[in-house]
């Protein structure tokens, strides 16, 4: 049988057993509507609030809330969305490598007259701070800025405290899409400073389907989703109590591996990059320094190949990469977070992304660094390169 090794944790993950186990009960027991007025929608009611409790715990949040949604693109676009339409006639800013949630939210509100500025980011990845504080309107509109915590395709960490503090002398309202962040990295929302934070399930062991949005006391959002006015009027449907449950058990176990695998995590990341590095000369890591990246995320560029042949010849050997983000409809294009970091050509063109996960064993490092080369050079032969 063909081994098979999965390297594409930013795109989904398995779902953790802890997950399963806790969305086991209310999958087939416990199946309340929770704005149920009997025994049933209460018992259902219960696991919301207590999941929510946990998790709002593990994320250091005191005062505000969390607004469960069907996805973390639906939390994005809450955050971004709500405060537009809750502040007409305000700004949004957006870093140039933010997820397409937020970039097509944006241009839905520019399409509308909406003001909505781009801050470009420094060729390591990092948002340009001194060209985000000159696009900051100086008439005292509500402002939204929106920065995402981690990278999804280069793992690249922001300089979160430094943006909040900027947002907040300058009374603007932030927002950070922590998608990978959550379960990879620390994450203490109200010590940082963030006034909205998106997150999803799916993203470190946890089901489908669901995602939330951190919303501090001081923010009014306007809802995206209408109907019963569940999750404090912000998102009508009824909530998905499985995955929230399922939501929160994840959570709870990656915080409480978080150091060991972090370190187990970056070790691998890099016996990868520098096996990689010996085998397959002239190949550039997108995002600076290992130690501003996610532990778990390798994002490189390769000269000389037909990407989607590279892509499909490691699959057919078992090998699960991937070009970018998950969230592109399939498709293999040019990814515009490389691009924005300054890649021009092949290096913005050839970019593959390897992500590691709490599943990701040393043999299959070992597998992948065997692989990895001979395809290249195959692939290589074929095309002509």
């Amino acid at each position: 049988m063909m081994k098979r090794v999965y390297l594409d944790y930013s795109a989904t993950t398995p779902l953790r057993p802890e997950a399963a186990r806790a969305m086991a009960h209310y999958l087939d027991d416990e199946f309340g509507n929770p704005s149920s007025v009997h025994s049933y929608g209460r018992d259902a009611r219960l696991a919301v609030e207590e999941a929510r409790r946990q998790t709002l715990a593990a994320l250091g949040a005191g005062d505000g809330r969390l607004v469960y949604t069907g996805s973390g693109s639906e939390a994005d676009c809450l955050a971004v969305i709500g405060f537009a339409r809750r502040h007409p006639g305000g700004c949004v800013i957006r870093s140039s490598i933010e997820h397409k949630a937020v970039i097509e939210s944006t241009k839905v509100l520019a399409s509308g007259g909406y003001d909505v500025r781009v801050a470009p980011v420094k060729a390591d990845g990092t948002v340009d701070l001194e060209r985000l504080v000159g696009l900051l309107p100086d008439d005292g509109r509500p402002t939204l800025v929106s920065v995402m915590w981690a990278n999804n395709e280069t793992g690249v960490i922001q300089p979160l405290k430094a943006l909040a503090e900027l947002c907040r002398d300058r009374g603007a309202t932030f927002h950070s899409d922590a998608v990978q962040a959550l379960g990879k990295i620390p994450l203490e929302v109200d010590a940082v400073g963030v006034d909205l934070v998106a997150f999803s399930a799916h993203k470190l062991g946890g089901p489908k389907g669901v995602g939330a949005l951190y919303v501090s006391g001081a923010v009014e959002l306007e809802p995206i989703v209408y109907g019963g006015g569940q999750e404090s009027g912000l998102r009508s449907g009824t909530e998905n109590v499985a995955g929230i449950v399922g939501f929160a058990a994840a959570v709870a176990a990656s915080i409480s591996e978080l150091e060991p695998e972090t370190e187990r995590l970056s070790a691998l990341r890099d016996r990868l990059s520098v096996g990689l590095h010996k085998t397959l000369p002239g190949i550039v890591v997108n995002g600076g320094d290992a130690l501003q990246r996610l532990p778990n995320v390798l994002n490189i560029s390769v000269p000389n190949i037909d990407l989607e042949g590279v892509l499909t010849a490691l699959d057919l050997e078992g090998i699960c990469v991937s070009s970018g983000s998950a969230c592109s409809t399939g498709s293999v294009e040019p990814s515009h977070v490389i691009a924005a970091m300054g890649r021009e050509g092949e290096l913005a063109s050839n970019a593959i992304r390897l992500s590691l996960g709490w599943g990701t064993r040393a043999e299959d490092i070992e597998y992948a660094l065997e692989v990895f080369p001979k395809v290249v050079q195959r692939v290589r032969e074929f095309s002509g390169h």
